[in-house]
């Protein structure tokens, strides 16, 4: 959703309860997309709270349990930076299909914060701290809010 063309997002979270599930790999870059979607949530009304899991291949689960008992979206951050092996392709790959899984199998939004990496610079680059060119975490927080209002207007 960065650069050129993004789009302007209806962020009204007024009587909606979200969930930032976040894993705990790269805290600098992890905790800066926490911080980016915490200030969303707190400027858009949402009622929110945070989850910490263990790293990415955890955000499913976790995200999934939050909206069964009742949150209306997820923002689900993590951070994966590519090894010399090809373990970077197994989590980046689960935790995107994990998650996709999760949105449909409930039917509730789940903003994506994961950053897939190189190297640890993108990720500074992309993490909303002074200097970074992105915000993904304030991102991911506006897509879960825009959805989650998309889909309550599909049963007004």
């Amino acid at each position: 959703m960065s650069g050129a063309g993004s789009p302007t997002l209806d962020v009204d979270g007024t009587g909606l309860r979200v969930v930032i599930v976040a894993g705990s790999w790269h805290d600098e870059i992890t905790d800066a997309l926490i911080a980016g979607a915490t200030r969303t949530l707190e400027a858009s009304g949402a009622q929110f709270s945070l989850v910490r899991v263990p790293g990415s291949f955890e955000l499913p689960v976790v995200s999934k349990a939050a909206l069964e008992a009742g949150a209306d979206a997820v923002v689900a951050l993590g951070v994966i930076i590519r090894g010399g092996t090809p373990h970077f392709e197994y989590v980046s790959a689960a935790a995107t299909d994990g998650l996709t899984r999760v949105a449909l199998d409930t039917g509730k939004p789940v903003g994506f914060g994961v950053l897939t990496l190189d190297d640890e610079q993108q990720g500074l680059d992309r993490a909303g701290l002074p200097g970074s060119k992105e915000d993904k975490g304030r991102e991911a927080a506006e897509a879960a809010i825009a959805t989650a209002r998309a889909l309550r207007s599909v049963w007004s």
